[in-house]
Parts: structure tokens; C-alpha cells; sequence
């Protein structure tokens, strides 16, 4: 086989493993929507509980989205693995013809797509409530949009380590959350420049790197954890 035909094979390969996941994540809204309640949930409860002030809720909305982000997007990177490693399909993929990382891929961005890309679509509705300016949300959409696409990778590092635990929630938790501790800072940092009418953009560079270098290692790490775990 050519290494044309081989590539051709792999792409292929990763888009059914993602249409798979795609329809088995719409078949069960109340996974998809419970990230998205959540951190609906928490960035209005915080305009009911203080002051209606406009200038505190803009000095407080980048902490307010960037932590209700972080914590939404923990409830749904458990099962990111769980539930094909419990059924048995996850060793079936393994032992498929298609690379352990390629399925990894799959999964991964088809977990950002109905968590962190309908996490960002929702962003601008809260950013209302916080009162953002509308200069700001094209810079927080960005933003979110970087942060939730390494927090799939991380996730995706932390759940093929945990897969084999019964109760791995609190252990993804604590391997995700130290290391997401960057992408909060300079999330929350690029959303507060915008918001008071600075430059993001050295903020912005910092959050692209970390989803380039997520993007590249995310797979490897991911499918070397999946390894051990399932021998």
C-alpha cells in the first residue's frame, strides 16, 4: 500500500471513529447539555448575588468565565474513554487496523465539538449578563475557543490514565487542574485587556502555543496512557 493510500485510509478512519462519537454524543443530550447548564448556571448566579454595578461586573467577568469554563469542562472529560473501555469497544479500536493516536484524535476533537465549541457558541449570552462590552468578544471568543481545545487535550491526557479507575473523577481533577492553571491566567488576562481596551495579543500567543503543543503531544501522551491501562 502506498503511502498515499495510507493516509487516505487514516483520515478516513478518523472521521468514522468521529461521526460515531458525533452520534452517540447527540444521543445523549443530557451529558451534552450538562456542561453547558452548569456553566450557565454559575456566570449568572454571580450578577444576582452582587452589586448590579457595571463596572464590577466587567472587573469581574474574565475570572468568573474562564473558572465556570474550567470547571464545565471537567464534568464531561470523564467520559471521554469511560463509557467504550466499560462496553469493551475501546480494546476493539485498539486491536483495529487504525493507530491507537488516530482514534485518540478522533475522540478528542469530537469531545470539543458538543463541550467546549458549544461552550464558547453559549459565551456571548453570559458575557451580557456580565456586562462585557461588544469590542471585547471577538478576543473572548478566541480566547475560549484556545482554552477549551487544550483542556480537550489535557483532558484527554488525564482520562486515558484514569479509564481503568471506577471513581477517576477526582483523580482527572487533580491531574487537569494544575495543569490548566496557565490557561487560566492568561484566558482571563487576554478577556480583561479587551474588556479595558488594551492589546490581548501577547495573552493570545501564550494560549495558541499551548494548544499547538497540546495538539502535537496530546495524542501521543493520550494513546501512551490508553496503552498502559488497558494492558
Amino acid at each position: 500500500m502506498s503511502a498515499a493510500e495510507t493516509d487516505v485510509g487514516l483520515l478516513r478512519g478518523i472521521g468514522l471513529v468521529l461521526a460515531r462519537e458525533l452520534r452517540l454524543g447527540f444521543r445523549r443530550p443530557d451529558q451534552l447539555l450538562q456542561p453547558l447548564v452548569f456553566f450557565l448556571i454559575v456566570t449568572t448566579l454571580f450578577p444576582l448575588a452582587l452589586s448590579p454595578l457595571t463596572s464590577l461586573l466587567r472587573a469581574m467577568a474574565p475570572g468568573v468565565l474562564w473558572v465556570a469554563a474550567l470547571l464545565s469542562s471537567l464534568l464531561s472529560m470523564e467520559t471521554l474513554f469511560k463509557a467504550d473501555a466499560d462496553d469493551g469497544t475501546l480494546e476493539q479500536l485498539a486491536l483495529s487496523s487504525q493507530p491507537l493516536g488516530a482514534i485518540v484524535v478522533a475522540k478528542t476533537i469530537a469531545h470539543w465539538l458538543v463541550s467546549g465549541a458549544a461552550l464558547v457558541a453559549m459565551s456571548p449570552l453570559v458575557a451580557t449578563a456580565l456586562s462585557v462590552p461588544p469590542r471585547a468578544l471577538p478576543t473572548m471568543l478566541a480566547s475560549l475557543a484556545l482554552g477549551t481545545l487544550t483542556l480537550s487535550w489535557l483532558g484527554a491526557i488525564g482520562a486515558g490514565l484514569t479509564v481503568g479507575l471506577r471513581r477517576g473523577g477526582v483523580l482527572l481533577s487533580l491531574i487537569v487542574l494544575p495543569l490548566a492553571m496557565p490557561l487560566l491566567i492568561f484566558g482571563a488576562s487576554a478577556t480583561d485587556r479587551a474588556i479595558g481596551g488594551e492589546n490581548p495579543a501577547g495573552a493570545l500567543y501564550f494560549l495558541a502555543a499551548l494548544c499547538v503543543f497540546t495538539t502535537s503531544l496530546g495524542p501521543l501522551a493520550a494513546s501512551a496512557a490508553l496503552r498502559i491501562t488497558l494492558e
